[in-house]
């Protein structure tokens, strides 16, 4: 007798969308994104266990599109899937829900207050990120947190997520040598991971003051050196053998 399995019937990654193709009217839903992806590559380079989607088509049901939010974060699934890229995030093969999504809210509204947020609180992802570039009264950034199917904003900057391990938030730095504000991970003592630029900056400061740091000693040897030499010619001038005094 035949067993019926209803996942088998159901689209494969691999035949579904991997967006929308809704263009966007602001680089920073690319860029936002692709930074924290990034950090997480070098912050959890030995995890294996976790996936952020970029632009990334969200399926969670078969008869209805995917939900395309700017970024999302994943924990417990496959790092690569099948040792390629995956080419959509399907929830019934995934068997996880994202932890965390995130929209970079347009000059154009797309429902990121309103729709978006309740299809997301529906699904039951326990963080929601927004964040609006264009604000200048409000807080740009904003983080939720989904409590009894009702999302919570969260104060602060960088905003501690303890299910993640992790603190986001914003600052001004300079990523693909753009001078902004950017979003960033952060650690539990509120400093945010730097990205391989800046480490690679850090480490050739760092280099440059320990070179300074022996130049100087060795101009202090050899001022030290010289001294101790005209001292030794000064002694001898007055018939004293300095070697006589040692």
């Amino acid at each position: 007798m035949l067993k019926y399995d209803p996942l088998a019937c159901l689209p494969s990654s691999e035949e579904l969308p991997d967006s929308d193709d809704t263009p966007v009217d602001n680089e920073l839903q690319d860029l936002i994104p692709g930074l924290l992806k990034a950090l997480l590559a070098i912050a959890w380079a030995e995890r294996m266990d976790w996936f952020f989607g970029v632009d990334m088509g969200i399926y969670y049901d078969p008869d209805l599109p995917a939900i395309v939010p700017d970024g999302f974060l994943s924990l417990g699934v496959e790092r690569f899937y099948d040792e390629n890229l995956r080419p959509s995030y399907v929830l019934w093969e995934e068997k996880k829900l994202p932890i965390l999504v995130l929209e970079v809210v347009s000059k154009t509204y797309r429902g990121e207050y309103s729709t978006k947020k309740a299809e997301y609180a529906r699904l039951g992802i326990l963080y929601y990120v927004v964040y609006n570039p264009f604000r200048r009264r409000k807080p740009r950034l904003e983080v939720y947190k989904l409590v009894n199917n009702i999302y919570e904003l969260h104060d602060g900057n960088p905003v501690w997520l303890p299910e993640l391990g992790l603190g986001i938030g914003i600052e001004r730095g300079t990523y693909l040598g753009i001078p902004r504000e950017w979003m960033y991970w952060y650690n539990q003592q509120g400093q945010r991971f730097l990205t391989s630029q800046e480490k690679a900056q850090q480490a050739e400061q760092k280099a440059q003051q320990a070179e300074q740091k022996a130049q100087q000693a060795e101009q202090k040897a050899q001022q030290a050196q010289q001294e101790n030499q005209l001292l030794r010619e000064r002694l001898r001038s007055l018939g004293i053998d300095p070697d006589s005094l040692s």
